[in-house]
């Protein structure tokens, strides 16, 4: 079944978004787990169904009044059959194991099938609410994504219901890279997993190991950590259970696999080993491949924690002002907290969400009035610095 139609046609997103259980077969439209009252007056759950007039993959206005039922005949909550749908059809089969034990009609002009559709189950489940309150034919189930065409396991309802699916096109399709999953970088892959990315190429040649678990997202179960995963087959098989390109690069970079950055249209450096960015810094300027540097310095001062999450962001524009701002020191250099495990995983989210927020600005998604090359978030006084491009 091709959910093509649905994503094109605005009245069967809205059903779909509204959350009712939806299919297209063989030139119908089906609603399914609509409930309704039968004649013990108990509570049941039937296929509403109605012929569907397309215009290539675009839903027309419909022609006719008429919808099909299987089920029993729905009735009022006392068992008396609801007669101002009914209609002496007889039960048809319309192939392809779809059946019809009932025929309805209620005449009105239906704008479109949304109209038409949740019209029928508005006479036919208000019945069913007098047995049971929360009864509904919104039931959310989850829906699969369109084969190989889709970059998801299943579909990005989120953007369809918000209506910004134009707006997140801007990146999708591009072909990103985290290097380093330590705290931040499993922040931006848990981030970047919910977009239409293309490929996501992640690297790091490290362990899963237990202090990872208290400054990652989500939660390891101990077994896992006990077989101590490899942390990028680790995190692709957990985001690989939403996004289909995840490709995991069990290697930390150095100068014989750098070329691994190459082809990609936007680079995370989630790192401090200086003379590995180093190495990566110079091959993505000579790619002219834009990218963040992400990190943080935090001090332990009088028993309490402070000091800086900041990012840069370099692009082919902005590389002479991005570079005296990217650090190539060892753990970022001087007294840093960070690089003895202390579990900060807010700063971590933080500073995954400041970089993602700023790849997607820089593409045309957020509005983005500064065009900043590099942010400082002072964790004590909560001022944000911003140099801006001149």
């Amino acid at each position: 079944m091709s959910r093509r139609p649905i994503a094109l046609s605005p009245d069967l997103l809205r059903l779909q978004n509204e959350g009712y259980d939806i299919e297209i077969r063989d030139g119908f439209l089906l609603v399914r787990d609509v409930p309704y009252v039968d004649s013990t007056g108990s509570l049941q759950r039937g296929i509403l169904i109605s012929r569907l007039e397309l215009s290539g993959d675009v839903t027309m206005k419909p022609k006719d009044h008429v919808a099909y039922w299987t089920g029993a005949h729905p009735c009022h909550s006392d068992g008396r059959k609801i007669t101002s749908i009914q209609n002496g059809s007889a039960p048809q089969d319309f192939g392809n194991g779809l059946k019809a034990d009932f025929t309805f009609s209620a005449k009105a002009d239906y704008r479109d099938y949304h109209h038409k559709m949740t019209t029928y189950i508005a006479r036919i489940t208000g019945e069913a609410t007098k047995i049971d309150a929360d009864a509904t034919a919104r039931t959310y189930p989850p829906v699969p994504a369109d084969g190989e065409a889709s970059v998801f396991q299943y579909e990005d309802t989120a953007t369809s219901r918000a209506g910004i699916g134009a707006v997140n096109a801007r990146i999708g399709g591009q072909r990103l890279g985290i290097i380093g999953l330590g705290g931040t970088g499993a922040y931006i892959l848990d981030l970047v997993t919910k977009t239409a990315a293309a490929e996501i190429r992640i690297i790091d040649g490290d362990v899963f190991s237990q202090h990872n678990a208290f400054r990652a997202p989500g939660a390891a179960f101990l077994e896992e950590l006990a077989s101590r995963p490899r942390k990028v087959f680790y995190l692709a098989a957990r985001y690989g259970h939403m996004h289909k390109g995840i490709v995991a690069h069990d290697v930390f970079i150095d100068d014989a696999n750098v070329a691994l950055v190459d082809g990609l249209d936007f680079v995370f450096l989630c790192l401090d080993q200086g003379p590995v960015k180093r190495a990566i810094v110079e091959r993505l300027v000579a790619n002219g491949t834009p990218f963040i540097d992400v990190g943080m310095g935090v001090v332990l001062n009088d028993g309490q924690l402070g000091g800086i999450v900041r990012l840069t962001m370099s692009t082919p524009e902005t590389r002479d002002q991005a570079a005296p701002h990217i650090s190539f020191a060892d753990d970022d250099g001087g007294a840093n907290e960070y690089a003895t495990n202390i579990q900060i995983a807010e700063l971590n989210a933080l500073n995954a969400c400041l970089a993602v927020l700023r790849w997607k600005q820089y593409f045309g998604v957020y509005r983005d009035g500064r065009n900043s090359f590099y942010l400082g978030l002072s964790i004590g006084t909560g001022e944000i610095v911003q140099e801006a491009a001149g």
